[in-house]
């Protein structure tokens, strides 16, 4: 079996939810170890969140493999103890409590450092560790809401929409604490000090922003829903419904492609109104829509299929994973679960040429590995029963 990039980095993983464990995994399929520290009965509340497989929930599933898990009770001293314990064998901890917890525990970065100065310490929280928001509660929504995506994202018509993804969790949250987790680990090699790293879901959610942004900062006019250049501002680049109710997604931006668009469906005369402003604009819309309209969308993929124009059909589940493209890039794999029986996953994004992702292990059920890692550290049997009767694990 293929070494992972990250083989030799330890991580603990104290996150539950979405934001954390999709980080942990992400370190987790590059080849890190991740022991994920569980409250003893009750573990990640995605364990019970519906809908389920069969006894662990799917969204647990989707986001939990290449760990091992343990069952610990942080509030006691002697769970704090073990804790400390295998800090000092650990490069990272990952937390997404809400800020100041773990400082109450007993064990915030400030403690860790002490047993371990080169400990990386990544707290995921909702707007991060100081601010007037500091102890709010909120989710995925509310922080897209407050940095502004949620505003322009819909239709002019229409109120906000919530996207279909949880771009803050995983983009903003998950993804940016996995890049910074990297950036200290290669930072440390350089220092011999690890550091502590503070991720507002918010703050990520809000540099996403960068193009718009910048437009705004150039001409201060907050951007509106479907008036943006690659929100449906123009014809070139919008989504069409088709004769039989199916969608179209055409991505012409580029003059090229707008003129092959045009001249595959004979409407050479439209090349040149491309980003006509206003109600040319709106005009124009209206016509694509109405050319759209006359077929049906499996009958656009075929007129399309060889025209160099960037016109791609808008799948659904079930169109998307079995796209040949995806089948082709390897996109799904399948795992056999002890409890779940046949999962399936999708796989780490990144292609490796020499230290792949890999599928190593299933996501553990809860508690799987706590013998084990106690093990490592020294205990007995005899020892382990009675962190057990004391409810300490």
């Amino acid at each position: 079996m293929s070494v992972g990039a990250l083989s030799g980095i330890r991580v603990l993983d104290l996150s539950r939810l979405l934001p954390g464990p999709y980080c942990s995994m992400m370190l987790g399929d590059l080849g890190a170890e991740v022991i994920k520290i569980e409250e003893p009965g009750r573990g990640d509340y995605m364990r019970d969140f519906p809908p389920k497989f069969k006894k662990e929930g799917v969204f647990f599933l989707a986001v939990n493999r290449n760990k091992k898990s343990m069952t610990l009770n942080l509030r006691s001293e002697r769970g704090k103890e073990v804790f400390f314990d295998l800090v000092k064998k650990a490069d990272v901890v990952l937390e997404g409590f809400r800020p100041g917890v773990m400082d109450k525990l007993g064990i915030g970065y400030k403690d860790l450092e002490k047993i371990n100065p080169r400990i990386i310490v990544c707290s995921i929280s909702g707007y991060g560790q100081d601010g007037p928001y500091v102890s709010k509660a909120g989710h995925d929504v509310n922080y897209l809401s407050i940095a502004g995506i949620t505003g322009f994202t819909g239709t002019k018509e229409g109120k906000p929409i919530i996207p279909g993804i949880q771009i803050a969790d995983i983009g903003g949250g998950g993804m940016l604490a996995a890049y910074c987790i990297l950036a200290a680990i290669i930072g440390r090699e350089r220092t011999g000090k690890g550091q502590y790293i503070d991720i507002s879901m918010m703050d990520g959610a809000m540099a996403w922003l960068c193009m718009y942004a910048g437009k705004y900062f150039a001409d201060g006019k907050s951007p509106r829903p479907s008036s943006e250049l690659l929100t449906g501002q123009f014809a070139c680049y919008n989504v069409y419904e088709t004769k039989d109710g199916g969608y179209m997604s055409l991505g012409a931006l580029e003059p090229q492609f707008w003129s092959a668009f045009c001249k595959a469906v004979d409407r050479e005369d439209l090349i040149k109104v491309q980003f006509a402003p206003g109600k040319e604009a709106r005009e124009l819309i209206a016509e694509v829509e109405k050319i759209f309209s006359e077929r049906t969308r499996e009958a656009w993929g075929e007129l399309l299929k060889d025209v160099d124009c960037c016109c791609e059909p808008v799948n659904n589940f079930d169109e998307a994973f079995s796209h040949p493209q995806v089948v082709a890039r390897n996109m799904l794999c399948e795992m056999e679960h002890p409890t779940e029986g046949t999962i399936r996953q999708i796989n780490f994004p990144g292609k490796f040429s020499d230290t792949p992702a890999l599928m190593r292990s299933v996501p553990p059920t809860l508690g799987q590995h706590t013998g084990e890692i106690l093990k490592e550290l020294g205990m007995t049997d005899g020892e382990i029963a009675d962190l057990a009767k004391e409810k300490i694990i």
